[in-house]
């Protein structure tokens, strides 16, 4: 048990094989060092991994783990984490998702689960109030997402895998409800280990360290989201695909795999003709008030319908300007059970290869009619579909191409052209599970898409992609979504692009780099809180932690380097943090010869500030942050 608030209080250690079941040592000090969520996962992992472990080793563990914040009443904080061994990048992979499934597992008394060794045949295991039970799932083996979900007791929380998870597709997905644990090929090793699906719920209630100040505390973010131009504003009338149109100003909008920023179509698949010819209403993930979702029909079904990776990915990157189809293979690709990025990424290279006369698979940019078989394929692995499964850098091994090969450490790049936003492509370099946007960072909202600081300079990067994702990791191992830490952005700054002050932020931030890395360097030098930043104290209230701004990047900076120590001990070498020679040596646009991510000087600096030789963690570094 814990004396802390707002956790469950256990961790659950389920081994698929023996159809056992124990609770896992997890300690007060183990809450203070991580958190939780993929931080905690991070931990867990650190202490259980060793060299030369693969994916689809029996012994390789799922982590399913929960925040503290999801159940206590904050504003999106609905958000669960999966880690594990990746198989498509062979290092350790963390995909977060919404779904119900994080809330139900904490009612039914526990902050985590780990999925060990491997079923003998397909099951279905359910979680409840000290107790787990196994069930036969060989009748749900083969079924769709949905399908599989309307099989399982309608109030439980659920996890599901669909039949590309059951096929090991390398990027094959988990889900719950319809949001989606996507990146990395969870899925797949949920389908090696006959996991089919996992349901939680249970009765426990949690408590909160403070209830008054909580609900104020709230209160305060609430509003602060509500009227936020990004959080209140853009998010729920366009969704993510409101940033189409930006991406497109800015040349951030990842063509034809990502030979260019710019698709002359855009306006098609744009979030304004999203919601002016296909939203039917929004809808959001369990306790969010953005509600960013956008629901359309497809087949006479109202459905999820695309985010902007989506959009992106399977519009401009492969020449296709018909969102009608995107809506389609949103909801096909949900139901086979794969992620839409590194689906949309895989094609989009084959497309290329074929182009050039390496690869004849018959796949064309601009011509995707046929796409739906194409990823019906990929799911059951059947013809050109079994390469597909096995992504880019697998392709490009077996092809050629690898210049061209969009991915960093194996996985898939988001739908973000880094060429204009070269800290995003630092961040796309240096994230610990690959080419994510999330994990990167997300420097790109301060190069265009929120402020527009300087797009090829790369002065101050460095510092800046560091302090985006520490605190981005210690906000998602909270459970809150990641959208909450745009509302910290000053909303005078969003909504006035032309006001003195904007012009003059935009000017500032990269020159107060140093500064921005002393403060990554020396996080116990902001001990406090800032207002703009809600989630501290809302992790105060509900937990009774002591928190500031300093507590919350060592904690994201310990968990940073934790999965990065993972990720060498599974062989990561030094010199991993690379991009694709197109997106480094090749200018986006020729009149600009600063248009390509000048790679190797910001990963110096970024080296230095991290306290990392070559990528890899000092002994000095480690003990500083108690990581032995």
């Amino acid at each position: 048990m814990t004396k802390y608030k707002g956790y469950a209080g256990k961790v659950l250690k389920i081994d698929l094989g023996k159809e056992t079941f124990e609770d896992y040592p997890w300690t007060d000090k183990d809450r203070e060092r991580t958190i939780g969520g993929k931080i905690m996962a991070a931990e867990i992992l650190y202490r259980h991994i060793k060299p030369g472990m693969t994916a689809f080793d029996e012994d390789n563990w799922l982590v399913v783990t929960t925040g503290p914040l999801s159940g206590c009443g904050c504003p999106s904080t609905s958000r669960f984490n999966i880690s594990t061994v990746s198989p498509l990048t062979g290092i350790v992979t963390s995909s977060n998702c919404g779904g119900n499934f994080g809330l139900s597992l904490k009612r039914a008394g526990y902050d985590a689960v780990i999925f060990t060794g491997k079923a003998k045949k397909p099951v279905h295991v359910e979680i409840g109030e000290n107790a787990v039970a196994f069930h036969d799932a060989s009748a749900l083996w083969g079924l769709t997402v949905t399908a599989t979900q309307e099989q399982l007791p309608p109030k439980a929380g659920k996890m599901v895998i669909g039949p590309a998870g059951e096929n090991k597709v390398l990027y094959a997905a988990v889900f719950s409800g319809e949001r989606t644990a996507g990146r990395g090929g969870v899925g797949a090793v949920f389908g090696d280990k006959n996991l089919k699906a996992v349901t939680a719920d249970g009765n426990v209630k949690i408590e909160v360290f403070d209830k008054e100040k909580l609900k104020a505390t709230n209160k305060k973010w609430v509003d602060q989201l509500r009227k936020h131009p990004l959080t209140g504003k853009q998010l729920p009338k366009l969704g993510t695909a409101g940033l189409i149109a930006p991406m497109q100003a800015h040349r951030i909008l990842a063509t034809k795999n990502f030979s260019t920023g710019r698709f002359d179509d855009f306006e098609k698949v744009s979030g304004e003709v999203l919601a002016e010819k296909y939203l039917v209403k929004n809808s959001g993930c369990t306790t969010c008030v953005i509600q960013c979702t956008r629901r359309v029909t497809v087949d006479g079904k109202v459905v999820k319908g695309p985010e902007l990776e989506t959009l992106g990915l399977l519009g401009p990157n492969l020449m296709n300007s018909n969102l009608e189809l995107i809506n389609r293979w949103n909801y096909e690709l949900d139901e086979l059970g794969m992620d839409t990025i590194s689906t949309a990424g895989s094609v989009a290279f084959a497309m290329e290869l074929n182009e050039k006369g390496l690869w004849d698979n018959g796949l064309k940019f601009g011509e995707v009619d046929n796409l739906s078989q194409v990823f019906e394929d990929i799911a059951y692995r059947r013809g050109i579909g079994d390469i597909l499964a096995q992504g880019t850098k697998r392709m490009a091994e077996r092809f050629g191409g690898k210049e061209f090969a969009i991915n960093a450490k194996g996985m898939e790049l988001a739908a973000y052209e880094p060429r204009s936003a070269v800290g995003h492509g630092l961040g796309y370099a240096t994230a610990n599970r690959g080419g994510c946007h999330l994990n990167a960072g997300y420097v790109v909202v301060l190069e265009g898409l929120g402020l527009n600081i300087n797009q090829y300079t790369p002065h101050g990067k460095a510092a800046i992609a560091i302090f985006f994702q520490n605190m981005m990791e210690c906000v998602s191992a909270m459970g809150s979504c990641l959208f909450t830490t745009y509302a910290v952005l000053p909303a005078p700054v969003m909504a006035r692009p032309d006001w003195i002050v904007t012009k003059i932020t935009n000017k500032a931030f990269t020159k107060i780099g140093p500064i921005i890395g002393l403060l990554d360097m020396h996080p116990w030098i902001a001990s406090m809180n800032l207002p703009l930043i809600m989630h501290g104290p809302a992790l105060r209230d509900a937990t009774g932690m002591k928190v500031n701004i300093g507590m919350m990047m060592k904690t994201g900076e310990r968990g940073y380097n934790l999965e990065r120590q993972c990720n060498i001990i599974l062989g990561q070498k030094a010199g991993a943090d690379t991009l694709p020679k197109r997106l480094t040596d090749e200018p986006q646009y020729p009149e600009n010869p600063k248009s390509k991510v000048p790679l190797q000087k910001m990963l110096k600096n970024y080296y230095f500030i991290r306290g990392w030789k070559d990528g890899v963690p000092t002994k000095r570094k480690l003990d500083k942050l108690g990581i032995h």
